[in-house]
């Protein structure tokens, strides 16, 4: 079979995947019903005030950028000088001549406004870089895998309580995602504490602890989830490796970062967990 033929088969078959799912998604409740049926009623979602997102026309253009992490880096330091900054105030992970197309890129769809000899955003102020990333994410579900996503969820719930940070639903189950757009050593014990809170709360089939980085999960949070479990159970489940910096807890939880892409990354754990849990 020639190299061609192989690889139009393979794109016809992925068509056919999205377009199955789409069809069942309809067939299927939508996701309150999902989350109704265990006992939760979304109470707030998707909040705005701090969502760096361009207008509708520029929105495809944009998601598409936000797959590299050096963009993704990119606009946290837009967002730290928002105010004002020069090109030599945003290249600290990226060569000139990238940063720059980066900052062409966002004053093309608006979202800074030239200032003097410097830049400025539009919107302000903008307190993190972690709603846009969520949204991202929600975005993840529903482009490349025709998941039902919301994002920047709350809950009224008396015991678990905070932000979930990503739902998403997939053949009537539920997937639950928290998002960390800091790197590891801003991350405390408390933090993965909460975590396992909300999953044993919500018991969603899938889990992802996921950080917006492409260092080693090996060396600190991995060790503070083994902490954590040991606190929990007199004889905790292991964390295994995957694969690189890939891990899962009880075949349905999994720690993962950045590293190669988190759209692949997202799509090693629906593989890992339809091959050995389905």
């Amino acid at each position: 079979m020639s190299e061609k033929k192989t690889f139009d088969e393979l794109s016809y078959l992925k068509k056919e995947v999205k377009r199955l799912r789409r069809s069942l998604d309809i067939l299927t409740t939508d996701i309150d019903a999902s989350l109704r049926r265990r006992g939760f009623q979304v109470y707030k979602k998707e909040p705005s005030e701090d969502l760096l997102i361009p207008a509708q026309e520029f929105i495809d253009r944009y998601y598409r950028k936000l797959h590299k992490y050096s963009f993704r880096l990119f606009l946290r330091d837009v967002i730290k000088h928002q105010d004002f900054f020069k090109l030599e105030d945003v290249t600290r992970y990226s060569t000139s001549k990238v940063t720059r197309g980066y900052l062409d890129f966002i004053d093309d769809i608006g979202l800074v406004k030239k200032e003097a000899d410097g830049y400025m955003l539009k919107k302000r102020p903008v307190k993190s870089f972690g709603e846009t990333l969520e949204w991202y994410i929600a975005e993840v579900f529903r482009r490349e895998f025709c998941f039902e996503a919301i994002w920047g969820v709350k809950f009224k719930r008396p015991k678990v309580g905070g932000d979930y940070d990503v739902v998403a639903k997939f053949d009537g189950s539920v997937f639950y995602v928290e998002v960390k757009s800091s790197p590891p050593k801003q991350i405390y014990d408390r933090e993965i504490s909460a975590f396992l809170e909300r999953v044993s709360d919500l018991s969603p089939e899938i889990a992802v602890f996921l950080m917006d980085t492409e260092l080693r999960m090996k060396d600190k949070i991995v060790p503070m989830f083994e902490n954590e479990l040991r606190k929990r159970f007199p004889a905790p489940h292991e964390v295994i490796r995957m694969e690189k910096e890939l891990f899962q807890i009880w075949g349905r939880v999994f720690i993962i970062n950045a590293k190669d892409s988190i759209v692949s990354n997202i799509e090693k754990v629906l593989n890992w967990y339809f091959r050995r849990v389905k």
